[in-house]
C-alpha cells in the first residue's frame, strides 16, 4: 500500500480493478500502455522520448495544441508503438492504458490568464475525466501539480507538508487553486476508489521545446538576448525562482510513478537564483552586449520559490543532476534554431 507523505497513512476501501488479464499471461509478454496527456506541451515532449525509448512501452499521447505543437512529436509520429489523439481532457476519453501522466494544462501565466476558466476547467474537469478513466481501468495515474500550490509562501523553502499562501480570488488563482483542487480529487479517488495515484509538485522547469514567448522568465531573457532587446527583470528583481532542467524533471516523474509512494512530492532543483543574478547570468553566456532593464510586475508574483527535496532524495532517490549555466547554452541553442537567429 503506497503511503501519503503528508505523515498519515491511507487506508482504501477497495483495490483498484487489473487491467487486461494478458497482464498475467504465461506466454504474452504484453507492452506497457502509457497515456500522456498533454504530451505535446513542453515537459510532455521529452517524457514521451524518454517512455518511448523503452521497447515495452507503448504511448498514447491527448492533446488540444492549446499550447502543445505536433512538431515536438514529430520524430513518433508514425512509429507502431505511438498514438497522437487531438484530444481536450475537458471531455472523457475512452482507451486501455495501465498508466496516466496527466500533464495536460497550461502552464504559463500568459495562457493561463488569457483563458482562465478554461484552465480551471481543465484542473478540475480534466482531472476528473482522467481519474474516471484511472478507475474503470485499473491505471496507475500520476498527476503533475505545481509549486504554484504553495501560492506566495511564508515558508522558506518549500516542504510538502506547507499548506501555502493562496489569494482565492486572484488573476493566478484559475492555475494555483485549480491545481489544489486537482490534487483534492486525486486523493479523494485514492481514498474511496483505491486508485494508484502520485502526485508531483513541479518548481520552475526550462529547456529546449519551451514555447518562445510563454512569458516565463527563462525563456523570456534567452529570447531577448538572441534578438539583442533588454532583458526585461520585473520589479524590484529580488525575488527568487529554482530552475530545473528538463531531463532532470522527467527523471524525476518516472521514479515517481514507478515508485511506491503517492506523494505529494516536490521535483525541483533546490539552486535559487534572484531574477537580477539569473538575467546576468543569461546576458554573460548568451550575449554580453544587452542592456538589463526593470519593468513593473505582475500581480501575486511569489516573491520566494525554493523547493525542499530531502523526500525526493529520500523516497525516489533523485536529485538534479544538470547545473543552470550548463542548462542554459542547450535551450539557446534550440531557440537559435527556432527563431532562425545563428550564432555571430
Amino acid at each position: 500500500m503506497a503511503n501519503s507523505s503528508n505523515g498519515d497513512h491511507q487506508t482504501t476501501t477497495k483495490p483498484p480493478p487489473t487491467p487486461s488479464p494478458l497482464r498475467f499471461s504465461k506466454f504474452f509478454q504484453s507492452n506497457m500502455r502509457i497515456l500522456v496527456t498533454g504530451g505535446a506541451g513542453f515537459i510532455g515532449s521529452h517524457l514521451v522520448d524518454r517512455l518511448m525509448e523503452n521497447e515495452k512501452n507503448e504511448v498514447i499521447v491527448a492533446d488540444n495544441y492549446f499550447t502543445g505543437s505536433k512538431d515536438n512529436l514529430r520524430k513518433w509520429i508514425g512509429h507502431p508503438r505511438f498514438e497522437l489523439i487531438r484530444h481536450d481532457v475537458t471531455e472523457p476519453l475512452l482507451v486501455e492504458v495501465d498508466q496516466i501522466y496527466h500533464l495536460a494544462c497550461p502552464a504559463s501565466p500568459i495562457f493561463y490568464k488569457y483563458n482562465p476558466v478554461k484552465t480551471i476547467k481543465t484542473n478540475v474537469i480534466g482531472t476528473l475525466n482522467m481519474l474516471g478513466l484511472a478507475k474503470r481501468v485499473g491505471a496507475r495515474i500520476l498527476l503533475t501539480s505545481t509549486s504554484e500550490v504553495y501560492g506566495d509562501p511564508l515558508v522558506h523553502p518549500q516542504p510538502e507538508t506547507y499548506w501555502g499562501n493562496v489569494n482565492p480570488i486572484g488573476v493566478r488563482s484559475c492555475y494555483d487553486e485549480g491545481k489544489r483542487v486537482a490534487e483534492t480529487l486525486m486523493f479523494d479517488y485514492h481514498r474511496q476508489h483505491g486508485i494508484e495515484i502520485r502526485i508531483a509538485r513541479i518548481f520552475n522547469t526550462y529547456g529546449p521545446r519551451m514555447n518562445i514567448d510563454d512569458g516565463r522568465v527563462v525563456s523570456n531573457f534567452i529570447a531577448q538576448a538572441i534578438r539583442d532587446e533588454p532583458l526585461t527583470v520585473q520589479a524590484p528583481g529580488t525575488q527568487t525562482r529554482s530552475f530545473c532542467y528538463v531531463s532532470d524533471m522527467v527523471d524525476g516523474l518516472i521514479r515517481l510513478m514507478e515508485g511506491e509512494n503517492t506523494g505529494p512530492i516536490n521535483i525541483g532543483n533546490p539552486g535559487e537564483f534572484t531574477m537580477i543574478e539569473l538575467a546576468e547570468t543569461v546576458k554573460e553566456l548568451i550575449n554580453p552586449k544587452v542592456e538589463i532593464k526593470v519593468v513593473d510586475n505582475t500581480p501575486d508574483d511569489p516573491r520566494q520559490r525554493k523547493p525542499d527535496i530531502t523526500k525526493a532524495k529520500e523516497l525516489l532517490g533523485w536529485e538534479p543532476k544538470i547545473k543552470l549555466r550548463d542548462g542554459l547554452p542547450l535551450m539557446e541553442d534550440d531557440f537559435r534554431q527556432r527563431l532562425a537567429v545563428p550564432k555571430k
